[in-house]
């Protein structure tokens, strides 16, 4: 394998991970990046959403440069936020913040953005944004405390888990349905393979070269 084609991923969401894995694509490594993920005042949800994925991957490029065994790859982040309007809700943490946010989106539309940000090894970068409309059926009190309980919505922008229990609440969707689940494929791959990346190696040969 090329240490060229070393692809870094800064980011440890397991369902962003399952994704790649789903397109045939395994990362050389997961490097989290953590950063402040407060909105700035009056921030739109697409700003934000790019904004925070170019942060991930420039704090992840930063942290592999700083390494004594730094080789050069790939470094991929994304972020992806959930909107009323320009109301940005939260990554729900409570049973207050999952009850809140299905509240607010029960029988209503709202879009998920996500932003991907990818460092080429030579430290080029490029970010692409998608947006998707949904539109979730009106829930009743009792299965909002229902979805509540099961807990699947811990950690998951906008309270929900589309790809789980929450898949029932969708009434009509437009866009990429993998983009709300935390990364949009098929724009993550065309960003990779315009930069050079082979991200067909895995499908002819079992594993990614």
């Amino acid at each position: 394998m090329s240490i060229l084609q070393k692809l870094v991923l800064a980011s440890g969401s397991p369902r962003r991970i399952e994704l790649l894995q789903q397109a045939g694509i395994e990362p050389d490594r997961v490097l989290p990046a953590d950063v402040d993920e407060t909105p700035l005042r009056a921030e739109h949800p697409r700003s934000l959403a790019k904004r925070l994925s170019k942060e991930k991957a420039e704090k992840a490029f930063a942290s592999l440069q700083a390494e004594a065994d730094y080789a050069p790859g790939f470094v991929l982040a994304a972020d992806t936020v959930v909107a009323v309007g320009r109301r940005i809700l939260p990554k729900a943490e409570t049973l207050d913040d999952a009850a809140n946010c299905l509240g607010l989106l029960s029988g209503r539309s709202h879009r998920v953005y996500s932003g991907i940000c990818l460092i080429t090894p030579g430290g080029k970068l490029r970010q692409r944004l998608v947006e998707t409309r949904v539109r979730f059926k009106r829930l009743p009190r009792e299965e909002i405390d229902a979805y509540v309980a099961s807990g699947e919505w811990r950690g998951k922008a906008g309270g929900y888990a589309v790809q789980g229990l929450a898949g029932a609440f969708v009434v009509k969707l437009v866009g990429s349905y993998t983009n709300i689940v935390g990364l949009p494929l098929y724009e993550t791959v065309a960003l990779l393979s315009g930069e050079g990346f082979k991200v067909h190696g895995g499908w002819l040969a079992g594993t990614r070269p």
